[in-house]
Formats: C-alpha cells, sequence, structure tokens
C-alpha cells in the first residue's frame, strides 16, 4: 500500500512540474512577443504599420494634450493657398496634410467645426503634406489642385471633402482610377481634368508646400500652425486633437 501511494505522489508531483513548465514557456513566450512589440514601436516612433525610414515624417496620432511650441517660423499667405473661412481673419490655422491619412481624416470634420464656431475670425488653409509611404496621397493631392485649376477654391474644397468622406485611408483607401469619375462627378471637364492629372502639372507645388512645411517644423501629418495674423505668434499643433483643445488655442491668441 506504501509504495502505491508513493507511485501516486510521484506521479503527482511530475505531473505538477509538467504543467507548471507549460504555464513557464507560456509566460516567457509573451513577454518575448511583448518586447520585440515595444522595439519595433520604438524604432518607428509610431503604431503604424507602414515601415517608416528614421526621420521620416509619420501620420501623427490623436492627441488629447500637447505642449505649446511655436513654429520654426511663420507661414505666409501665397496665392496658391487654399482658404475656406474669412480671408482677412486675424487667425489662420494652417494644416499640412495628407489625403490618405486616417488621423487627418479624422481632424477634417474638427476644422469644419472650428471655421463654423469662429465665423469671421478665423481662416482655415490646406496645404499638401503627402507621405512617401501613402502610395496614393501624392496623386490625390495633384487631382485636388486639378479641380482647383477648374472651378476655382470652392471646387478644391468640394474634391478634398469628398475624398475624405470615401477613402478608407492607410495609403490606398481611394483608388486612382476613381480620381477622374470623381471629378466629373462635381461637374469638372474630365477629358481636361485627366491630362492635367497624367501630365503631373502640379507635382512640383505639392512637393514645394511639402518641404514648406518641413522648414516651418512639421513633422508629420495633420501638422498645424496656428498663427494671429496680427502678432506673427504661431502655436504647432501636431496630431489630431479634439475640438475643444483647438478651440482653448484659438481662444488664448485671439
Amino acid at each position: 500500500m506504501t509504495t502505491a501511494n508513493n507511485k501516486d505522489t510521484v506521479q503527482s508531483v511530475n505531473t505538477l512540474l509538467v504543467v507548471l513548465l507549460i504555464i513557464a514557456a507560456f509566460l516567457i513566450g509573451s513577454l518575448w512577443t511583448n518586447v520585440e512589440y515595444l522595439k519595433k514601436g520604438v524604432a518607428t516612433g509610431s503604431t503604424n504599420t507602414n515601415q517608416v525610414a528614421p526621420n521620416a515624417a509619420v501620420p501623427n496620432p490623436v492627441v488629447t494634450g500637447s505642449v505649446a511650441k511655436a513654429a520654426v517660423s511663420a507661414p505666409k499667405l501665397t496665392k496658391d493657398d487654399h482658404i475656406r473661412g474669412n480671408k482677412n481673419a486675424q487667425i489662420a490655422v494652417f494644416e499640412y496634410a495628407d489625403l490618405e491619412c486616417p488621423f487627418c481624416k479624422r481632424f477634417h470634420p474638427t476644422m469644419q467645426q472650428i471655421i463654423d464656431t469662429y465665423k469671421d475670425k478665423v481662416m482655415w488653409v490646406y496645404r499638401h503634406f503627402p507621405l512617401s509611404f501613402h502610395a496614393n496621397a501624392q496623386k490625390e493631392a495633384e487631382a485636388s489642385e486639378c479641380a482647383n485649376e477648374q472651378g476655382g477654391n470652392d471646387t478644391f474644397w468640394k474634391y478634398v471633402d469628398k475624398i475624405y468622406e470615401k477613402t478608407t485611408s492607410n495609403g490606398t483607401g481611394f483608388a486612382l482610377d476613381q480620381l477622374v469619375p470623381l471629378a466629373k462627378e462635381l461637374g469638372l471637364d474630365e477629358v481636361k481634368f485627366k491630362d492635367c492629372l497624367d501630365k503631373g502639372k502640379y507635382a512640383k507645388l505639392v512637393s514645394d508646400q511639402e518641404l514648406q512645411g518641413q522648414n516651418e517644423g512639421v513633422t508629420g501629418t495633420p501638422g498645424n500652425i496656428v498663427v494671429n495674423i496680427s502678432t506673427g505668434k504661431t502655436q504647432i499643433i501636431p496630431g489630431a486633437v479634439p475640438f475643444d483643445q483647438v478651440k482653448a488655442i484659438i481662444d488664448q491668441m485671439l
């Protein structure tokens, strides 16, 4: 009887050891996976799954708080700028954006709400900042300029609004073969539009705006610079910040 009990005890101990070893292996595996994930996150500086070169611009995430930071230099209005709101407003919000950026898509209604709220006190200036790893962003930006060429500033904004409405973002969310049909939907001449787009007529303008944004301190999208036109004071707002945060900054600068 004693021998049988000893065998049972040994078997129970062995079973327990096996279970403990399995649990330990699982925990070690989970720990290794988490460490690798964190290492990748630190390497890219973003939760975006695209592989980004060091120091490259990236989509700015949704931000619920930010430290006040002035722009390297204050943006100046140009003849090529697209403005929504009062062109003589005291406050200008220069948004450097990528039409395939999911955070730009989320921030777009916030800026529409800002313009509706402040009426003549604020203007919204849209500038291009297509990220290199968003495959369709460059041509979409060029397409919006081709829309502007035919229909003017109002048509530019309608075209941009529609892309943000339709795209699923992250690079190829709005198919390039739909750029011409979208122009037609807005009443534009599709032959002229296609010719403008195919020739890359506005490729340099888009690239120049992105370079200008970098020179002013923009490192990702949406990259927003709030400017008091009268005083020249600036503040960068990186990311898709909520309406209340944008409002607080504008109120402070008015």
